[in-house]
């Protein structure tokens, strides 16, 4: 499990082959057997074969993660705020306006079943398992940032594959600067959250 080849295959499969497959009109319970299938596995290889150990980082800079965090929270921001106005003006905060408390509980579920566990899919794991396959770490940030933009090709919008390959850069910088899987997680989890609360939450499958 720890060659070349073994590891390319691996990343093939997981990476390519089962997001591609989600995209064709098949069983929904299938996918859905598919995709725990394959994320047993990933823990599997993480926890067993890796023998990655998750913990709280001691010398995390809060301060500094912060900054640049909000940073870009304000130019996304601006950015979506003015693209919600300008092409559907009706969404435009309509549900934490409207449906305050299905906002909140949605936030909080999206923050812990949706956000970390595909961090630690794309960043931990991907990180771990096959960083020392590309020797250009530029070229490896890109490739997890295609993979993680094809991961949300079901959704068959081509807005939504720019914004998650963006967001693939991001967290991908972030996690190689950090090595931490909270820090990324909570990126992650207040860009995601800005898109619902701005208005942009239905092309992403949140409920609205």
């Amino acid at each position: 499990m720890q060659t070349v080849r073994y590891k390319f295959v691996e990343l093939i499969l997981l990476f390519i082959v089962i997001p591609l497959s989600f995209v064709f009109e098949y069983s929904s319970i299938l996918k859905l057997i598919i995709g725990v299938l394959g994320f047993t596995y990933i823990l599997y290889v993480l926890f067993k074969v890796e023998k990655i150990k998750l913990q709280i980082q001691k010398n995390i800079n809060w301060k500094e993660f912060w900054k640049t965090t909000l940073i870009k929270l304000l130019v996304i921001g601006l950015i979506t705020t003015v693209f919600v106005w300008y092409t559907e003006k009706e969404n435009l905060f309509n549900v934490v306006l409207n449906k305050p408390l299905m906002w909140i509980l949605i936030l909080l579920f999206y923050s812990v079943f949706s956000v970390y566990p595909q961090e630690l899919l794309y960043r931990t794991f991907f990180f771990q398992r096959y960083k020392n396959l590309f020797k250009n770490v530029n070229i490896f940030i890109i490739i997890n940032a295609i993979l993680f933009s094809l991961a949300h090709l079901f959704f068959k919008n081509t807005l939504v594959m720019i914004l998650t390959f963006i967001g693939g850069i991001l967290f991908t910088i972030t996690y190689k600067k950090t090595k931490s899987t909270l820090l990324v997680s909570v990126e992650h989890a207040i860009y995601g959250c800005w898109l619902f609360t701005v208005g942009m939450g239905n092309m992403l499958g949140f409920p609205s």
